[in-house]
């Protein structure tokens, strides 16, 4: 048939058989979901059920017949989890979409915990629950998100006991579905909201206790991922202390019950009160005990003799001082006296010694013109000018030719 043109356009019969034709060119394939309805109408063999995906917010149609539900699966409910062999049919008439089964198995909690534990080895295997990553709750949170189950007993255990333990702390609640087929989506959206507000500080989510099969969706791999993403600190409060659901791995911390979330979440007041009162007890007796020690390092500062009586000091180096000029004067006067005492015998022996001192007693010293002294009569001529010094005076000669 040639392709559709808006001039030769295909009726909705030929786009029906089209869609249809493609729809089964699929087969027959093994599908695995939750159950969320399961309609049996009187006087028809033909169950319906509608079959969930526990990880998002999608359902399919399943018809099969109600030997084949009662062989495999005789006791199906809602929320059960099963694997059905189905080939997809498009329904012409009123163009809707279902899988129609042939065999349906019922999956048994041993199988389920066995794919529980495929998932986790395959998880941490990705680094989910790498402790390296794991961020550390705030001291005191500003604000606290809170996902869990409306009116539920885990909201008032965390709600009563965190505001017990500080009042004026904040919540911001979201309930969802804790278990269930819409379950998963609704807390993965919750988590997104919560993780993009601002103002909260840490997200707790929260359950109850429960059956394996109520906690299914703490497993769910789509709701470890979204943990995993959220950019604020995520506790895990699920179950009781012995359940251990995959997301208690992924998430920044777990608390083993609602309670005890509470109890990590914010600190206890009257604690805190009691530990500010010893800390300032501490504080003062320490400011006290250092004020001591330095009063007598004080005290005994003082006490010095430089301190307490300063003036001894300066009377005591007065004191030196005026000895030192003492001996100072003394000595000099000792040495000026020795000084002038060799000056005067210098001077007595300069004098005995002095040819003044000899002229004195009568002599006289002969020089001749150029102040030669003249020590015998053969160094002058006749007729040479002589100066003859006395004590007294000088006296200006001629050698005589007879003296010569």
């Amino acid at each position: 048939m040639a392709e559709a043109t808006a001039e030769e356009p295909w009726p909705v019969r030929v786009v029906s058989q089209k869609i249809g034709a493609w729809i089964g060119r699929l087969g027959w394939v093994w599908v695995d979901g939750q159950v969320a309805q399961i309609t049996r109408r009187p006087g028809t063999s033909t169950v319906f059920i509608t079959l969930r995906d526990p990880s998002a917010d999608l359902s399919l149609t399943l018809t099969t017949n109600r030997d084949v539900l009662d062989s495999g699966a005789p006791n199906l409910d809602n929320g059960a989890r099963i694997v059905a062999h189905a080939k997809p049919d498009f329904y012409p008439g009123r163009g809707t979409l279902s899988l129609r089964a042939d065999e349906i198995r019922q999956v048994g909690i041993g199988e389920l915990l066995a794919r529980i534990e495929q998932l986790k080895k395959h998880l941490a295997a990705e680094g989910l629950f790498d402790p390296t990553r794991k961020r550390r709750p705030p001291f005191l949170p500003r604000r606290i998100g809170l996902v869990t189950g409306r009116a539920s007993a885990a909201e008032r255990d965390v709600l009563t006991n965190a505001r017990r333990r500080w009042p004026a702390i904040d919540f911001r609640v979201i309930n969802v579905a804790v278990q269930g087929a819409t379950a998963v989506p609704e807390m993965i959206n919750a988590l997104r909201l919560l993780d993009a507000d601002d103002t909260i500080d840490v997200i707790v989510l929260a359950r109850g206790g429960g059956s394996t099969e109520d906690l299914l969706p703490f497993s769910d791999e789509a709701l470890c991922r979204a943990v995993f993403a959220c950019r604020t600190p995520v506790v895990s409060a699920v179950g009781h202390e012995e359940d251990t659901p995959l997301v208690d791995y992924v998430a920044d911390a777990r608390a083993s019950t609602p309670t005890d979330a509470a109890k990590r979440l914010v600190p206890d007041l009257r604690d805190e009160l009691r530990l500010i009162d010893q800390a300032r007890y501490r504080l003062r007796r320490a400011l006290k005990h250092t004020i001591d020690r330095e009063q007598h390092r004080l005290d005994g500062i003082r006490s010095r003799p430089s301190l307490a009586k300063p003036h001894a000091m300066l009377d005591q180096h007065q004191t030196d001082v005026a000895n030192l000029r003492d001996r100072a004067a003394r000595c000099l006067r000792h040495r000026l006296d020795r000084a002038d005492d060799g000056l005067n015998h210098t001077t007595a022996r300069l004098r005995a010694l002095s040819p003044a001192a000899t002229m004195q007693r009568g002599y006289a010293i002969v020089q001749r013109a150029d102040g030669s002294v003249v020590r015998a009569p053969a160094e002058v001529a006749a007729g040479d000018p002589l100066r003859i010094r006395l004590a007294g005076g000088e006296i200006h000669a001629t050698v005589s030719e007879e003296d010569a």
